[in-house]
């Protein structure tokens, strides 16, 4: 016993010896792989074609999902495409078919096509994983060595026009390996609070190589003012628009709740159960209806909380649907349950509907949408008696209710695609009048003052 305990304290110093020898070779590669890129960004930046805002090219994820990201881009790329040339650059595809439809005039790729057959270096190489998404990035495990390469031949390839990347890892990458001539933008969803510290250490790093850096909250802007010590020449808040929805307004006189999101914890669904118990208890015909979908097993954890709180008949899970503009138009409130919110468009398409939110004021955009009293009500984070509260104080005031439903048209009309989309021809505009980064992404960005002038709200 004694033996292999020895052992074991003997392997277990030879792996962190191994470590430790390992780790100064790391920084010796990884320098020597940013003096290269330097070296060959210094070469084309001779030859870099004056900054074009023709032709633009978004990079997502995965194009043919579902959720708010891909649902906010696709209604963007179809903005855009009025007047330039658009492409949505999908970095996998795991579905046949796209969620959501595409907008006239966007083509989308894939670097990675997991539907149809993959060759025998796709398969290898994804069996290995990525060398520059982050581990602590939520989308680590669906990428792999091979994607890495298949987006650094992507950016490389590129010789002018706009790439604009909507999520941590793709910016990351973006910020760092897209060549001279291309203008760059970052895009963030997900409030600058929610990163780990591996993840804000790398923003820190390498978001002042972009053009441009758009926020979709005051609160997330303040955060990456203060955060990026060295920050883009623009850093700026452009809010999502609220996307064309099927359906008329709301009359808001059917006894329906309704609540969209993914059914995960940061959605607060368990919350809202509590809450409505509540509720239910006040109001035995009304009904809560919960659109969206979840891993299997959060489904299946949601499903026996509404069973043990007694409400089987009450709350019904839903499921997706690609018509959510139609079942906001049959309901009478809109709720958010949420922990924390990057913007919360589901409040946007209520509004558009006519359907007053009550939601909690949680960080950061539904307080930054809402007005309390005027168009929503909005209560303390992560209060179920409080939320349950403000929904029967709905429920039971018509009048009010049919008032903060009226207001919530005139609020989502500042969000108007025509009016989120003419931010982004500005700052197109802007970004291709200047000169875009001549020294390359591995050039240390000038320190530039952060603007703020790009706020249609």
């Amino acid at each position: 016993m004694v033996r292999g305990t020895v052992h074991q304290a003997a392997a277990r110093g030879r792996v962190t010896g191994l470590r430790a020898a390992v780790r100064p070779a790391k920084k010796v590669a990884a320098r020597g792989a940013l003096w290269l890129l330097n070296v060959l960004n210094a070469r084309r930046a001779l030859h870099a074609p004056a900054p074009d805002a023709g032709t633009v090219r978004i990079l997502l994820q995965h194009a043919y999902g579902m959720g708010g990201t891909i649902r906010t881009v696709l209604n963007l790329a179809g903005y855009l495409a009025r007047e330039r040339d658009v492409e949505i650059v999908s970095v996998v595809r795991v579905a046949k078919e796209p969620f959501f439809p595409l907008p006239p005039g966007v083509r989308v790729s894939f670097l990675d096509d997991r539907v149809g057959r993959r060759g025998p270096l796709a398969r290898l190489l994804s069996r290995f994983p990525s060398m520059l998404t982050p581990p602590q990035e939520n989308v680590y495990k669906a990428v792999s060595l091979w994607t890495d390469l298949r987006l650094l031949g992507f950016l490389r390839s590129m010789r002018n026009g706009v790439v604009i990347s909507t999520r941590p890892g793709l910016n990351l990458i973006t910020a760092l390996f897209a060549p001279p001539g291309v203008i760059t933008i970052g895009q963030e969803h997900v409030a600058l609070d929610m990163h780990s510290p591996e993840v804000v250490r790398l923003i820190k790093r390498r978001y002042g190589r972009f053009d441009a850096f758009v926020t979709l909250t005051q609160a997330d802007l303040d955060r990456y003012t203060r955060t990026l010590k060295n920050p883009p020449a623009r850093l700026l808040r452009i809010p999502n628009a609220v996307p064309p929805l099927k359906g008329d307004l709301s009359k808001l006189e059917d006894k329906s709740v309704v609540a969209i999101g993914r059914i995960v914890h940061a959605k607060g669904f368990d919350l809202l159960v509590k809450a409505w118990k509540q509720v239910s208890a006040a109001h035995p015909d009304w009904v809560l209806r919960i659109y969206g979908r979840g891993k299997a097993e959060a489904e299946a954890r949601l499903r026996a909380r509404i069973e043990e709180a007694g409400l089987s008949g009450s709350v019904v899970l839903m499921g997706s649907s690609t018509e959510i503009g139609a079942e906001l138009a049959k309901s009478s409130i809109h709720v958010v349950s949420s922990r924390y919110e990057g913007f919360s468009m589901t409040i946007l398409e209520a509004m558009s509907k006519g359907v007053p939110t009550v939601s909690f004021r949680c960080p950061h955009g539904p307080g930054e949408i809402i007005t309390h009293e005027h168009d929503g009500l909005l209560v303390p984070p992560k209060k179920p008696a409080a939320l349950a509260e403000a929904i029967c104080r709905l429920i039971e005031d018509r009048e009010l209710r049919h008032r903060l439903g009226r207001n919530s048209t005139l609020t989502a009309a500042q969000y108007d695609l025509d009016v989120v989309g003419a931010c982004w021809d500005r700052l197109l505009s802007d970004l291709a009048g200047r000169p875009s980064r001549q020294n390359g992404p591995a050039a240390e960005a000038a320190p530039t003052p952060a603007t703020r002038d790009m706020q249609p709200v």
